[in-house]
Parts: structure tokens; sequence; C-alpha cells
């Protein structure tokens, strides 16, 4: 992992963590979930939701691999299925539909800006492919 610097390690802990979500997702939807994103889910199955979340969970680890030049693409890959999660948790509590979506807007929206803030750190210069005794 040290390889692939800080930004490369986030993008790889967080492609493996989307992956996972994603099939879990796919496989078996939780009833909250399913409640909280009720107004995507009248345009797009919740299984497919879930493949999409596999899928970007895979682009983000080979961007990571891949090295600097195609982190944005990792970046973006798991920025956009937790603002899509956020934004629809913020409607669906906003609308009343579903109260206790509140603490899962509150979630998936901190973690995209978090996801927003580390895209835009400089990676460190001992982390990018020099072992740290040198």
């Amino acid at each position: 992992m040290h390889r692939l610097g800080r930004r490369g390690a986030f993008l790889v802990t967080l492609g493996v963590a989307w992956i996972g979500y994603g099939y879990g997702i796919a496989s078996d939807p939780r009833y909250g979930t399913a409640r909280g994103l009720a107004h995507i889910t009248k345009y797009v199955a919740l299984d497919v939701l879930g493949w999409g979340w596999v899928v970007c969970g895979v682009l983000a680890v080979a961007a990571a691999v891949a090295g600097l030049r195609a982190q944005p693409l990792g970046f973006a890959a798991i920025g956009v299925p937790a603002g899509l999660w956020g934004a629809a948790y913020t409607v669906t509590w906003g609308s009343g539909a579903y109260p206790p979506a509140w603490s899962s807007a509150g979630a998936w929206c901190g973690f995209a800006l978090g996801i927003v803030w580390v895209s835009g750190m400089q990676e460190c210069p001992h982390t990018q492919g020099v072992p740290r005794w040198t």
C-alpha cells in the first residue's frame, strides 16, 4: 500500500468498501435503505444501484493502482454514489416520507464532502513510490 501513496491507499480502502456495500445492497437490501432511497428507486431498481456501487469501487481500486494521473477518476467513482445517497436521503427526510433518513442523510453527505476534501489534498513527497527510510 505504501507504493500507492496516501491518496491511493484511501482509494483502495473505499473502493473495496464500496464493492462490499454495493454487493450487500444488490443481494439483500435493508428495509431502511429501501425506504430512504424511495425517490431514486422509482426510476432505478435498488439492485442496479447496488451493482453501480460495485462498479464504482472497482474503478476506484483500478485508478489507485494506475497512479496519480488516474486518481481523479477514482475520486469521482467513490464520490458520486456517496453524494447520490446523501442527496436521496436528504430529499426523503425533507419530504417527511421517512423521518429516520436524517441520520443517513448526514452520514452520506459528510462522507461525500470528506471524499471531496481528500481528492484536493496533495500527495506527500515521501509516499510517491520512495521508501520511507531513504
